[in-house]
């Protein structure tokens, strides 16, 4: 069973950027997508961003293109998210989980997911 902790949270101004963590332990992340999710003050957790087994597949949500890049580093079992031009809407707590199914899973379901790690707060000033 792999475990997963995320950091790199903070409180920012909004235009400002943040690089979050995932670090994983217990498995090797290398053969399974990993995704990012959100869940903002009062509402459900969304889907953010997924990255592949070897990185060479992506996806976002809309509200985060071209502001986000998702990227992992395997050889360090590391999957991080770097957010630039943060926005007031961008506040949450920012989850990674990585897929239930080995391989290229582009899933954007959390069902598909597991292992989800305990959240790193992120809020945006305006």
């Amino acid at each position: 069973q792999v475990q997963l902790v995320e950091s790199g949270g903070g409180v920012v101004q909004a235009g400002g950027s943040l690089r979050l963590s995932c670090a994983a332990s217990g498995r090797t992340l290398g053969s399974y997508t990993v995704g990012w999710f959100r869940q903002a003050p009062g509402k459900d957790r969304a889907f953010v961003a997924l990255i592949s087994p070897v990185g060479t597949n992506t996806d976002y949500e809309d509200s985060v293109k071209g502001r986000f890049t998702i990227s992992r580093e395997n050889a360090k079992n590391m999957v991080r998210l770097q957010m630039n031009s943060l926005e007031p809407e961008d506040t949450a707590i920012y989850y990674c989980a990585v897929g239930k199914i080995f391989g290229p899973v582009l899933s954007r379901r959390q069902a598909d997911f597991t292992s989800w790690g305990q959240g790193t707060q992120v809020t945006v000033s305006s």
